[in-house]
């Protein structure tokens, strides 16, 4: 079936459906990952996005019911070259193609991916309508450029969990760590559950109060999707918390405690999407390959840095990567050391965190 992605700024690609039928707007993105396809469908953070894989080849291996992070996918639609017609490995359940179906997810494939990401690099990202149905060019463009898009909308309401649940496997942790579902995905809490920590997802919504009530080790802010800005909720939940307890932010949780902090975020042209953006520790001087997933970032600026050490920058486009209070038991970072799918090489943050709540404990 003939399927258009219709752009605002009038550019059209067209190819061919798999997955779903229908119609879905969203902001396009490029993801430069050449495996973790699965994880990148399960990711909440990519809620409001249409993401297009550079690798040409998507959905060899399959489905699997072992490397989801989430409850299911929150995309609005994905964009391969080619769709594989084989799903070849021992831990597969279903094709790509079948799961996208189960899933109501729009997929395009046949299109020339390489034109579509370099036209992203220059325009940057853009509000784009992905459809089966409307096949009227002018008339999707349209649609495309109504469409909400991003900016100055919370989709973290969107992807949260209605109410509070224990991750299994660990009752009677060293640490008990509240983590707010921002739209966070799975692996977080298995990193903390490999350092025997008891861990309570919480709804985003949750008061400092509710939190402070489990009288936890720590907090920990998660990824999730959209514009940072507009979840101002948890922003002042996190502004009452800062100094009563150890926290941690990944991804959007950095950004709203940058702006709990008082600082500012603003939009990337194209922002970071893959497995492979190099972050350099501004104090070890190492480098490290970490996955990234964000289209809003925190302005190095508009923070007071006699009380904010900058600790991660990114050696792409030298924007902020990480940081961490001077005097207050909090650190943040951009990227995702809890990877998956990606590299490992920031996984030891986990171990900071819990040294970190270590530390204050004993305060």
């Amino acid at each position: 079936m003939k399927a258009i992605l219709a752009l605002e700024d009038g550019r059209i690609f067209q190819g061919s459906s798999f997955g779903a039928n229908g119609e879905r707007s969203g902001e396009v993105v490029f993801n430069t990952s050449m495996t973790g396809y699965q994880e990148i469908l399960t990711d909440p953070s990519y809620k409001g996005q249409i993401v297009a894989m550079t690798y040409p080849l998507i959905g060899n291996y399959g489905v699997n019911g072992e490397d989801m992070e989430s409850r299911k996918p929150f995309l609005e639609g994905f964009v391969v070259k080619e769709c594989s017609k084989i799903a070849s490995n021992w831990r597969s359940k279903q094709s790509l193609d079948d799961y996208l179906k189960e899933n109501k997810i729009l997929g395009l494939e046949g299109i020339d991916t390489r034109a579509l990401t370099l036209h992203i690099r220059k325009a940057g990202a853009m509000k784009a309508v992905l459809s089966t149905i409307d096949l009227d060019e002018k008339s999707l463009v349209k649609k495309a450029k109504n469409s909400p898009g991003l900016v100055g909308i919370d989709l973290v309401k969107k992807v949260s969990v209605d109410k509070k649940y224990l991750w299994p496997g660990i009752r009677q942790g060293a640490y008990k760590v509240v983590v707010l579902d921002c739209g966070l995905k799975y692996n977080i809490l298995r990193e903390l559950a490999k350092y025997k920590c008891q861990v309570i997802v919480l709804p985003a919504q949750a008061s400092a109060e509710e939190i402070l009530s489990f009288k936890p080790g720590g907090l920990l802010l998660p990824n999730g999707p959209g514009d940072p800005a507009a979840v101002k909720y948890v922003i002042q939940t996190t502004r009452k918390l800062i100094g009563k307890l150890p926290i941690f932010g990944i991804c959007l949780g950095h950004q709203m405690l940058g702006l709990a902090l008082g600082g500012k975020t603003y939009k990337l042209k194209f922002g970071h999407h893959g497995a492979n953006h190099p972050v350099k520790d501004l104090k070890s001087g190492k480098v490290a390959i970490t996955a990234q997933n964000h289209g809003f970032c925190v302005d190095i600026d508009s923070l007071n840095q006699k009380e904010i050490e900058i600790t991660h920058i990114n050696l792409n486009d030298q924007t902020l990567e990480g940081m961490r209070h001077k005097k207050l038991p909090l650190f943040s970072v951009q990227f995702h050391p809890e990877a998956s799918a990606g590299p490992h090489d920031a996984e030891y943050l986990f171990g900071n965190f819990i040294a970190l709540m270590k530390k204050y404990a004993k305060t």
